[in-house]
């Protein structure tokens, strides 16, 4: 599958320019045994012309057979690129940012290529019930590791610790695994899908 770059797309995010679109297909909760519950999802990537990609995520508990049972989880974030921030970036809160990007070129992109030949990510993902993560990680061609840096939860909150997400394109289709610490438990399989890109 080729990937499309768009035109005008902030130069930082074409290295994560495969990701932009719509993605559905389904999972299972777990490490996919055979008493493992299953879920559909749709994920977003979005650009907005700032240099971080949107990113929303809503996901469905289903029987085997795929029919819906009921709502099982959103979750909503930004990815970008890992670099220190300057006046060409916006924030905190609105405070505006220049009217050009920080990098301007690919050879500013380039620049920031880790030892490993890719580049360093920094994700931050919101959930309900309190829940903030906040990622570190890298990203090398059409492949993605995360592992949290913190996670922040409200007085109420349900214990959860750490985790790693990882993402990989796999013949058009995204394939995800995220694992999880949580509820008094150590880093263990939370759940995995395969996603159709529906659009652009």
């Amino acid at each position: 599958m080729a990937i499309e770059i768009p035109t005008g797309l902030t130069p930082e995010l074409v290295p994560l320019s495969w990701l932009l679109g719509t993605w559905t297909g389904a999972g299972r909760l777990g490490a996919g045994e055979a008493d493992d519950e299953y879920f559909i999802q749709t994920a977003t990537f979005k650009d907005n012309g700032l240099p971080y990609l949107q990113y929303s995520a809503e996901s469905w508990l289903t029987d085997e057979n795929g029919a819906i049972l009921r709502p099982l989880s959103v979750e909503t974030g930004f990815w970008q690129l890992d670099r220190p921030l300057n006046d060409s970036d916006g924030g905190p809160g609105l405070i505006p940012a220049d009217m050009v990007p920080a990098l301007r070129t690919a050879d500013d992109v380039e620049a920031l290529r880790n030892a490993d030949g890719g580049f360093d990510l920094v994700v931050n993902i919101v959930h309900p019930g309190g829940i903030s993560e906040l990622y570190y990680g890298s990203i090398k061609g059409p492949q993605i590791q995360l592992s949290t840096d913190a996670v922040m939860r409200g007085a109420g909150a349900k214990d959860y610790t750490a985790a790693t997400r990882i993402f990989g394109l796999v013949n058009g289709d995204l394939y995800w695994r995220w694992d999880v610490a949580a509820q008094g438990k150590s880093l263990d399989a939370h759940a995995s899908a395969a996603l159709h890109k529906v659009n652009s």
